[in-house]
C-alpha cells in the first residue's frame, strides 16, 4: 500500500480573527481598544488588563495587589458592594479581576443590550472602588483562608521553592497572592493607597467581542471609560536581569500525613517577546503535552509507572517564564521518577526531535487553534494577547505558516538555551519518607 504523503491541517485564514474584522482604538487617556464583530452571538465578552501586578507590591506588603484586585467590586464612593453585585445578577452577567505579577487582568461576560452597563460598572471600580475596611478584613480572612491550604498543598509548596531557587533576588520569587506575614499586616488603608497611587487608564487594554457594532462598542466604551481620567501616568518598573542557575540546585519541603510527592523541575525559560519562543511551545509540546503528555508522560508514567501525572509547561510572558517539568508520584519513587526526568531533559537537548514528533505536534497545534477561536471569550482573550506582545493582529493568520516552518534544529537550539541538565532547580515536596 502506498503511503500518504503528510499533510498538515488547511484552515481557512479568512475566518481568523484578523486585521480586516479587527478595529483598534487608542482613546485620548490611554485605553486601547479592539472590537471584533459576531452578530451570530446574542452575548458579549469584555476582556482586558491593566498594566499593575505585584511586582509595585512594596517591601514585605506581597498580596497588597492581589488584595486590591479583589476588593474592587466591594464598594465604591457610589455604590455598596450588595448594590454592584445586584447590578450584574439582575441581568445575568459577570465580572472578575484576577492579577499576576505585571497585570490586572478584567472579564466580563452578558448579553449584547447590557454591555454599556458593564463598561460602566468596570470603570466605576477601578475609578472609584472604597474599598470599605469591613469589607478589606473579610477579603483578609479569605486569603488567609487560602493560605493555610496552600500551606499544606504539595503542589504549590513545590511551585513556591521552584521560583525561589530559580528567580532568587527577582520579583518572580513572589507569590502573587502573598504570604501570610504580609497579607496579616495589610490594613485597607494600604489597600487604598496601592489603588490611588497605580490604577490609572494609561496602559490599559480593552477587546470587546460579540454582537455589537465595533463601533457602537467603541462609543460604548469612551462614554464610560473614556471619562476616567486621574492624573499622571504609570511609572514604569522594568524586571531586573536575571542571574542565571550555575549548577543544581535542589529543595525538599516535607509535610505530615500527606500520601503524595510533587516534582517540579526546570530552569528559567524564554519571554514572549523572546523571537524563537514558538520554537520553544512546539519542542515542549513534544517534550511534555502531545498524546499522553509527550515523552516525559511516556517515560515515567505510562513506561514506568511512576507518576499519577508527569508533563511539562513553558510559560512565556513579559518575563523569563519557567519551563518546567512536573510529576505527582508515590514518595517512594522520587528518586527512580527524578532520574527518569532529568534523562529525558538530556535526551531532549542532545539530539533533534524525530521527524514524525515534529510533525504531528505541529498538525496537532494548528489543528487545535479553530477550537480556541470558537468562543467569543476564546477571541477575545486572543485579540488581547496580540495587543499585549505586539504580534500583529495578523498574528493569528499567520500563525498556521509560523508553527509549520519551525525547524528541528530550532528546537534543539532553545532547549539548548535554557534546559541545561547540568543547571536545573530542582523542588520537591512530600511526606518524610522515613515516616
Amino acid at each position: 500500500m502506498a503511503k500518504v504523503p503528510f499533510v498538515f491541517p488547511m484552515l481557512d485564514t479568512k475566518a481568523i480573527p484578523g486585521p480586516e474584522s479587527i478595529k483598534r482604538w487608542e482613546l485620548a487617556n490611554g485605553i486601547t481598544v479592539l472590537a471584533r464583530e459576531n452578530f451570530a452571538s446574542p452575548s458579549v465578552v469584555i476582556s482586558g488588563y491593566l498594566p499593575v501586578g505585584s511586582m509595585l507590591d512594596e517591601p514585605g506588603s506581597a498580596g497588597c495587589a492581589h488584595l486590591t484586585a479583589q476588593g474592587l467590586m466591594r464598594g465604591t464612593a457610589q455604590k455598596s458592594a450588595q448594590e454592584i453585585f445586584e447590578s450584574i445578577e439582575s441581568i445575568g452577567a459577570r465580572i472578575s479581576f484576577s492579577t499576576g505579577v505585571h497585570s490586572t487582568a478584567f472579564l466580563a461576560k452578558g448579553l449584547v443590550d447590557d454591555l454599556e452597563l458593564l463598561l460602566a460598572v468596570i470603570e466605576e471600580v477601578l475609578s472609584s472602588a472604597s474599598f470599605p475596611k469591613v469589607e478589606i478584613e473579610r477579603l483578609k480572612a479569605q486569603q488567609l483562608t487560602a493560605l493555610a491550604i496552600r500551606a499544606q498543598d504539595t503542589s504549590a509548596q513545590a511551585h513556591l521553592a521552584f521560583d525561589e531557587l530559580v528567580y532568587r533576588d527577582h520579583p518572580y520569587r513572589l507569590p502573587s497572592d502573598g504570604y501570610t506575614e504580609s497579607v496579616q499586616a495589610l490594613m485597607a488603608a494600604d489597600i487604598r493607597k496601592f489603588h490611588r497611587t497605580h490604577y490609572r487608564p494609561s496602559g490599559m487594554v480593552l477587546s470587546i467581542v460579540g454582537g455589537v457594532d465595533a463601533d457602537q462598542a467603541l462609543a460604548n466604551t469612551e462614554k464610560t471609560l473614556g471619562a476616567w481620567s486621574p492624573g499622571g501616568t504609570l511609572k514604569d518598573f522594568p524586571l531586573p536581569p536575571l542571574k542565571p542557575l550555575q549548577k543544581e540546585v535542589r529543595r525538599s519541603i516535607r509535610l505530615e500525613g500527606k500520601q503524595q510527592s510533587d516534582l517540579v523541575v526546570g530552569a528559567a525559560g524564554p519571554s514572549r517577546f523572546d523571537p524563537e519562543y514558538l520554537s520553544a511551545a512546539l519542542g515542549n509540546h513534544i517534550l511534555g503535552r502531545f498524546g499522553m503528555m509527550g515523552r516525559i508522560g511516556e517515560s515515567v508514567r505510562e513506561t514506568a509507572g511512576l507518576a499519577y501525572y508527569a508533563y511539562s509547561t513553558v510559560s512565556g510572558g513579559l518575563g523569563p517564564g519557567p519551563w518546567q517539568i512536573i510529576a505527582g508520584i508515590n514518595p517512594v519513587n522520587e528518586d527512580r521518577a527524578l532520574n527518569l526526568i532529568k534523562a529525558e531533559i538530556k535526551r531532549f537537548v542532545s539530539a533533534q526531535v524525530s521527524k514524525d514528533e515534529i510533525r504531528e505536534s505541529q498538525a496537532n497545534i494548528i489543528g487545535r487553534l479553530p477550537l480556541q477561536l470558537e468562543s467569543n471569550e476564546g477571541v477575545a482573550g486572543a485579540i488581547t494577547h496580540m495587543e499585549r506582545y505586539q504580534l500583529g493582529l495578523d498574528y493569528y493568520q499567520r500563525y498556521p505558516s509560523l508553527i509549520a516552518e519551525i525547524s528541528r534544529d530550532q528546537i534543539l537550539h532553545i532547549a539548548q538555551r535554557f534546559l541545561d541538565p547540568e543547571r536545573l532547580a530542582i523542588a520537591v515536596a512530600g511526606p518524610d519518607r522515613n515516616e
